[in-house]
């Protein structure tokens, strides 16, 4: 934990903003979305929770700035996997799938922060910081269905961007779902009957985004 003093400068209080983001993800790297509270935040920052809230305006506000870097993040490392490419068209969605699921595999904050979006983040925050984000994620996504349409040019018109959304939500979604309380876990191995409704997230993203990209392509 550093002890600040107080940020007299533009540079001091851009210094402050990104040791606040840092320790975030820091914190999202050991524990859920659910657990990461402004008190400890505040804590391991170094600045009182006042103090953190002059550089963000909600604990909602720096988690969703994060989301924006992992989406980023999970860009940069999504479109070169994709330029590799080819084959029919099956083959391409298959192996456009593929790569989506095993890069969300390997980000696991990515998709927490993605389930805990709209029900979570999106709650404490006021409209210029809403707006914000909205205007930064769609950005994201438009990059990004860009790219999936180099892949797959038949997904014409706004269907690679339908995509890209479904892919978010399927992620958020089955993220929780496919990570469950330990009472959960319990009562999975405690009762056999039970056992078809725990889900394997690999399989069942990929099996969704197949089925998503079929429905797609197959749209008049």
């Amino acid at each position: 934990m550093v002890q600040f003093q107080r940020a007299r400068s533009e540079e001091q209080r851009e210094q402050r903003r990104q040791a606040i983001l840092t320790t975030a993800a820091a914190m999202l790297a050991e524990m859920p979305v659910a657990d990461v509270g402004l008190n400890e935040l505040a804590r391991r920052v170094g600045l009182a929770k006042s103090n953190v809230l002059r550089y963000f305006e909600s604990l909602e506000a720096v988690l969703l700035e994060l989301l924006d870097q992992s989406c980023r993040d999970w860009l940069a490392q999504l479109t070169p996997l994709l330029a590799e490419i080819g084959g029919d068209l099956r083959t391409r969605r298959e192996r456009l799938v593929g790569c989506v699921v095993r890069t969300l595999i390997a980000d696991p904050v990515l998709c927490d922060l993605f389930g805990a979006q709209a029900a979570v983040l999106e709650r404490n925050i006021s409209p210029e910081v809403a707006a914000r984000f909205k205007r930064t994620a769609y950005a994201n996504a438009v990059e990004l269905a860009a790219t999936v349409e180099r892949v797959i040019p038949e997904l014409t018109g706004d269907r690679a961007l339908k995509f890209v959304g479904m892919t978010q939500m399927s992620a958020g979604a089955l993220w929780g779902h496919s990570h469950p309380s330990a009472a959960m876990l319990a009562a999975y191995e405690q009762y056999s009957d039970l056992a078809a409704l725990r889900l394997d997230f690999e399989a069942t993203l990929t099996d969704m985004l197949n089925t998503v990209a079929k429905g797609l392509l197959a749209d008049d």
